[in-house]
């Protein structure tokens, strides 16, 4: 089939891409793996998967009707209720009717001769477009251990991301967790509550913050809605669109008890305050950062009852912020539970997987059931398992070898009519903040290139080699540059990540939308049009 648009994947992205190629009446279709629409919400249905940005902050801005008819019902919603969200919005504007599921994209080939992509889904059947747009996610490429043995167990087994649609109980079961991330700790707080036994194997312990989740009753319902044009609009001002923004003074400006009382406010608030509403130096100060992973690491003393317990949780190798901070809910009182063991395996490496549980280098565990909170190939992963390939040929999962190169990260040079929404080199944040900017600023480049009657919009090298180094040069500045995680490409369950790169714009989201807006302004002259 023809199209003059395929956007794959029926995401927070995906949708909204596609309401937008609606109401610009161009044909278009959206190609989703899963059953159903949702995205990362749709995939990750494990225990205790939510939100950690506020939920009235989260959910879509672009429609008046929408925000009066939707009532959140936690201030931190969780993944069922985020899925039938998002259920709601693709019934309400009728989407489902363009996007065809089960249908996974495994080939997208662009052909200079027709100046359009042709793709192959994975059952064989073929597909043409004028605009190939990527929906495809940050974090959408579940990576399993590389550990011998994990087809061997007997038992039930999955990944987070994998998560059986059918009801599963822990009662009465000896559960394994492996992966102490942001998925691992909303997973373990929740496992912990019924699970007979519970055994986390921990290699990298993480910098965690209280949540302070609640319900949302009838009257904070109703100041929610009458507040969100000055919610919205201060998300558009805060440096990476959350409710919250970096504090204007420096750590060492204000007294050692200023301090002190300014980070136990920020521990007693709800959500990401105490990471994107700190002081402003917490980030690129290491003495600013030695003193809030300080706080932190009290908090956790007080909170574990066994000391010993408590300095195995507390992170040795990296600063408080400088990776994802995981939002728990009573995350650190499960390690006081006896039905909770923890395992560090840098003390005692897993060996493998066997058919009963987990071996390490000194005991044998049985186990019913094998979480594996693993985590993602992020930010490139989801691109490297499709055949990619722009013009000649070129695959892009070469290009990228030494790390993404983009424009705006959106572009790639030598991959014309192709645009990432939310891929490497874009501002994040609060995603569908930054989603709602990207799509409509792809959106305007699709009209510009119908309203002049061009056939071919490509990033140009200078245009691609500038904004690369400009991204190099922001993230080089922090230090989680320094740190092993997803947001530096690192990952050791990926053969050939294990090189730091700079996968993700680290600048503030104004200043990339006044980039942004700038090149829309000026006609597009940056780019190669033809």
């Amino acid at each position: 089939m023809d199209y003059d648009a395929i956007i794959i994947g029926a995401g927070i992205s995906g949708l909204y891409q596609l309401y937008r190629l609606r109401q610009l009446g161009i044909r278009a279709r959206v190609f989703e793996a899963g059953t159903g629409v949702g995205g990362t919400w749709y995939w990750n249905r494990y225990p205790g998967a939510r939100f950690d940005s506020e939920s009235y902050s989260y959910g879509y801005s672009f429609s008046q009707e929408l925000l009066a008819e939707w009532d959140w019902a936690e201030h931190f919603a969780p993944q069922p209720e985020t899925l039938r969200y998002l259920n709601y919005v693709a019934d309400k504007f009728d989407l489902r009717r363009d996007i065809q599921f089960r249908s996974r994209v495994t080939t997208a080939h662009y052909r200079e001769e027709t100046r359009r992509w042709d793709l192959t889904l994975e059952d064989g059947s073929r597909h043409s477009t004028g605009f190939l747009i990527t929906a495809i996610g940050l974090l959408s490429a579940p990576t399993m251990p590389r550990i011998e043995g994990v087809e061997t167990f007997q038992g039930q087994s999955c990944h987070t991301a994998r998560w059986p649609h059918e009801p599963v109980t822990f009662e009465g079961k000896r559960v394994a967790v492996i992966g102490t991330g942001a998925t691992g700790v909303q997973t373990i707080q929740e496992v912990a509550k019924t699970a007979a036994q519970l055994t986390i194997f921990q290699r990298t312990p993480n910098w965690c913050a209280p949540l302070h989740n609640g319900k949302i009753d009838a009257a904070e319902q109703r100041q929610i809605k009458a507040n969100y044009p000055e919610m919205f609009a201060r998300c558009q001002e805060t440096f990476a669109c959350f409710l919250h923004t970096p504090d204007p003074r420096a750590t060492f400006e204000v007294t050692p008890e200023e301090r002190e009382a300014f980070f136990e406010k920020l521990y007693a608030e709800k959500g990401f305050g105490i990471w994107q509403g700190n002081f402003r130096d917490i980030l690129v100060d290491r003495q600013a950062n030695a003193a809030i992973s300080d706080f932190v690491a009290r908090k956790i003393r007080q909170r574990v009852k066994d000391q010993a317990m408590a300095e195995k949780l507390i992170p040795k190798n990296h600063g408080f912020g400088t990776r994802r901070v995981p939002l728990e809910t009573k995350y650190y009182e499960v390690y006081n539970q006896a039905n909770v063991k923890l395992v560090d395996i840098n003390e005692t490496p897993i060996e493998r997987i066997t058919a009963a549980g987990i071996k390490t280098s000194d005991a044998e565990h049985a186990f019913d059931f094998i979480i594996y909170a693993t985590g993602f190939d992020a930010i490139t992963g989801s691109f490297d398992r499709i055949d990619i390939r722009g013009a000649d040929g070129l695959k892009l999962k070469d290009k990228w070898l030494g790390g993404p190169q983009t424009y705006l990260g959106v572009l790639v040079e030598g991959f014309p009519n192709m645009a990432m929404l939310m891929g490497p080199h874009t501002a994040l944040g609060n995603i569908p903040r930054s989603v709602e900017y990207s799509v409509d600023w792809v959106t305007d480049l699709i009209c510009h290139v119908r309203d002049h009657k061009l056939t071919r919009v490509e990033a140009t090298q200078a245009g691609v080699a500038s904004w690369t180094d400009h991204v190099k040069a922001l993230g080089e500045s922090l230090l989680s540059f320094e740190v092993n995680s997803w947001m530096t490409g690192i990952n050791t369950n990926v053969e050939g990540k294990q090189t730091r790169i700079v996968a993700r714009y680290s600048g503030s989201a104004p200043a990339y939308r006044e980039r942004c807006d700038a090149v829309a302004s000026n006609g597009y002259a940056e780019l190669a049009l033809a």
